[in-house]
């Protein structure tokens, strides 16, 4: 067996030296925003510049990238720059109430307004109804009054006048006129009525009769008297309100002159006030603080506007996060108040959503959320490409009426960023057709970052940044160079950092507490292993109990001696946010007939579309390599055994391949090996994912069985750069108590495993006798003449 195979232990880990000079002492917070991502970068930039319809944004990354903290850096130093945009809000429409109209201010006066009509209301208060109490107010109500008067007892004179010459007396009481009898200057009553004769009555009746005529016809006009007096009264009610009000609204006019939709307002502030003040501020007997009070909220849900968003002109445009975009947290809602067991509203009641806080500027939101909640998707296309923000219930389509208000829509100008992995953007890419109409610019973030001299220190002064500003105690460069190969470890690959930076930031805080809790001064690279350590055994449970039903035997997996159609694979567990290698063993049986290779986790439905398609490739790889002169005539069955889940991935295609050769060729294989690789079928071997876990879950098998030397892990050679192992990996490679070799080919995987040469073929086409592939072949004719031989027989009968 070559021995130039194995790795030497410098190739088992990427060992980092940092540059300590060119290390910023993070005395300056640094300036770089994310790592090594700057083609999101740019594409961020030209999305924000672009102003042309339809350029929102989809930032497209995994979770931990930092796609959130590039976005909102990039944004506010944008946003910045930019003016801040119009307040908005809604006020009472007196016509129509069920319809609140919009009005739109420069930015930062919209509060300012606010005020100015409180301190309008509180001078109407004053005003009123002390305007009315005025002398010359009160004058010219009592001449008006006096006048009606005049002419009611005018007509009641000129009856009374008449009523005597027939001895009948006019009797006012109240608002009631009656008539009485008159004998001797003396009003009779009705005992004294009763006394006089028939005749007597009757002539009275009479009387009564012409003067109650006489009394219609002079009253005739006292309805068009009445109207005349209320309408005078109403006139110089008007006059007077108007005279009060006028100098309140002159310095409101002047200071808003320019904008239209205040000026409109208070005009019809104006109009309604007449009413207002006529039916609530009226003069009153009591004038208690209660009192007030009422006539204060009274006129302030009336006249009050709605500010729903204003900011000041210094901070620029907003850049809003939406963290939890329900409908009526982007759009909007209307809110209500039960009185007296019922549910009622008005346009004060109107609460700004997310799309009116970032009008003007930048709204982010998570788009996995956006399509879980119902309505919001469709609401937000339609407010985007109608260019405006109405606030409705989505739930009107399904006959609940739920609103009472319709308020007038907003002109929406704002940019939306969402952000969202790979899946869901080819999603929404396949399923809504209008989706690349609204969202042109793709922000992709690479779940890697090559590891540069310049990413790397801009690494190490972002852990330090980051370490400053949570209160961690500083990093020595030894703990910066941990980190940097754990990034390594993360991303699986020597040559890259992880663009999962967050992983890398958690680690500081766990390390930082564990630094409080041995009081020392700084966090040097012992401390970060100690973390990670620490990490890996809150996580390690299940890979603890699967290790120790190896050991016992439950689980069976032989880490010595050799045995037929048996081989070592190396599988990848994920559960929850951790993963663990663990070894799994695969056996293979090869018996005369024509099946072919039957996949038994395929069978079972337990074996996935990529670990079928390696299971077929393995035909492939027979029929080339050895059924060139026969046909391949075989029956096998391969099966990862003790396994009771589902199996996907193709990487223990060449175990499987190694083990049904061992099973054709009766060679035993080697159990000290464990072996992972995917083939073609042209038998070169590829690489696989989760290396580093794969070597480490069979190493802590052997080291709890005792290391002998003999034990390793076979991987692809193009996995080489992916390796970065544990500390006590490379120590039992340092030592030779375990190996890591790598393979380019099945005939190099084979002679690993089996001891013996694979064999080549020679000038004539032929494996050398003796060989395994010769061994293989032979076997194969031998099946395949089995068959023709059974064919024969069935031919003869």
């Amino acid at each position: 067996m070559s021995t130039t195979l194995k790795l030497p232990t410098s190739a088992l880990k990427l060992k980092i030296k940092l540059d300590t000079t060119k290390v910023s002492d993070t005395k300056q917070p640094s300036t770089t925003c994310v790592l090594g991502q700057t083609r999101a970068q740019s594409a961020l930039e030209f999305g924000i510049a672009m102003q042309n319809p339809g350029y929102n944004i989809f930032v497209m990354g995994e979770s931990g990238t930092g796609r959130l903290s590039m976005i909102t850096h990039t944004l506010s130093l944008h946003a910045e720059h930019q003016p801040a945009p119009p307040a908005y809000g809604y006020v009472d429409n007196f016509e129509n109430a069920r319809e609140p109209v919009a009005i739109e201010l420069p930015a930062g006066h919209g509060q300012t307004f606010n005020k100015e009509i409180e301190k309008l209301i509180d001078n109407l208060i004053a005003t009123f109804p002390a305007a009315f109490e005025s002398p010359t107010y009160q004058q010219k109500k009592g001449a008006i009054e006096r006048r009606f008067n005049q002419l009611y007892h005018a007509a009641i004179d000129a009856v009374d006048k008449k009523a005597r010459s027939l001895e009948v007396a006019l009797y006012k009481e109240g608002d009631g006129i009656t008539f009485l009898p008159i004998r001797d200057e003396k009003l009779l009553d009705e005992d004294e009525f009763a006394l006089l004769s028939s005749e007597e009555r009757d002539v009275f009746h009479q009387h009564v009769e012409t003067l109650e005529e006489y009394l219609s016809e002079m009253l005739l006009e006292l309805p068009q008297w009445r109207r005349k007096m209320v309408e005078e009264i109403k006139q110089i009610d008007t006059e007077t309100i108007n005279h009060a009000i006028e100098p309140l609204f002159a310095e409101l006019n002047e200071n808003y002159q320019n904008i239209d939709d205040v000026i409109t307002f208070l005009a019809e502030i104006k109009k309604d006030l007449t009413g207002m003040i006529t039916d609530f501020l009226m003069p009153t007997r009591s004038l208690d603080a209660n009192e007030i009070a009422t006539k204060r909220l009274i006129l302030t849900e009336r006249y009050m506007p709605n500010i729903l968003v204003d900011y000041k002109d210094e901070l620029g445009a907003p850049v809003v996060y939406e963290s939890h975009p329900t409908y009526q947290n982007l759009f909007g809602r209307i809110e209500y108040a039960s009185d007296q067991g019922t549910l009622v509203t008005n346009y004060r009641r109107i609460c700004a959503g997310s799309l009116h806080h970032a009008n003007g500027g930048y709204l982010i939101l998570d788009a996995e959320k956006v399509l879980t909640y119902p309505f919001v998707w469709e609401g937000l296309k339609r407010a985007l490409q109608a260019g405006r923000i109405e606030i409705e219930t989505p739930y009107s389509e399904f006959a609940i009426n739920t609103i009472t208000l319709k308020p007038e829509v907003i002109p929406l100008n704002v940019k939306v960023i969402l952000v969202g992995s790979r899946d869901m953007y080819y999603l929404l890419e396949d399923m809504d057709s209008e989706f690349n109409e609204m969202f042109r610019v793709l922000a992709d973030f690479d779940d890697h970052i090559a590891r540069t001299e310049q990413n790397m220190h801009e690494f190490a002064e972002l852990m330090q940044t980051h370490a400053k500003d949570s209160g961690a105690k500083p990093l020595t460069t030894s703990a910066l160079e941990r980190l940097i190969e754990h990034s390594c470890r993360l991303s699986e690959n020597q040559h890259r950092l992880s663009a999962h930076i967050n992983d890398c930031l958690e680690i500081i805080g766990e390390a930082n507490f564990l630094a409080k809790q041995i009081v020392v001064d700084s966090i040097d690279a012992d401390i970060i292993e100690r973390a990670l350590a620490g990490r890996a055994a809150r996580n390690g449970r299940i890979a603890e109990e699967i290790l120790e039903e190896m050991l016992e035997e439950t689980i069976l997996i032989d880490t010595a001696g050799s045995a037929i159609g048996k081989v070592n694979g190396l599988t990848v567990l994920e559960i929850g946010g951790s993963s663990f290698g663990a070894p799994a063993r695969i056996t293979t049986t090869v018996y005369s007939g024509s099946r072919g290779i039957v996949d038994v986790e395929r069978e079972a439905e337990l074996g996935k579309s990529i670990h079928s398609k390696g299971v077929l490739i393995l035909t492939g790889y027979l029929g080339q390599r050895y059924a060139q002169d026969f046909p391949l005539a075989i029956s096998a069955s391969i099966t990862m055994e003790q396994s009771y889940g589902y199996i996907d991935g193709d990487s223990a295609s060449l175990a499987e391949l190694c083990c049904l050769i061992s099973a054709l060729t009766r060679i035993p294989i080697k159990q000290s090996f464990a072996v992972t690789g995917s083939i073609n079928q042209y038998g070169e071997v590829q690489a696989i994912g989760g290396v580093n876990e794969k070597i480490e879950g069979f190493f802590k098998l052997c080291q709890a069985r005792g290391l002998t030397g003999e034990q390793g892990v076979i991987i692809p050679v193009s996995n080489k750069r992916n390796l970065m192992l544990n500390q006590e990996v490379i120590d039992a490679v340092e030592q030779g108590l375990f190996s890591v070799s790598v393979v380019r080919t099945v005939d190099e995987t084979l002679e690993l495993l089996m001891g013996e040469p694979a064999g080549a073929l020679d000038a004539e086409g032929q494996y050398p006798e003796g060989s395994i592939n010769f061994r293989a072949i032979s076997r194969l004719k031998e099946i395949a003449d089995i068959g023709d031989e059974d064919k024969d027989d069935e031919g003869e009968n």
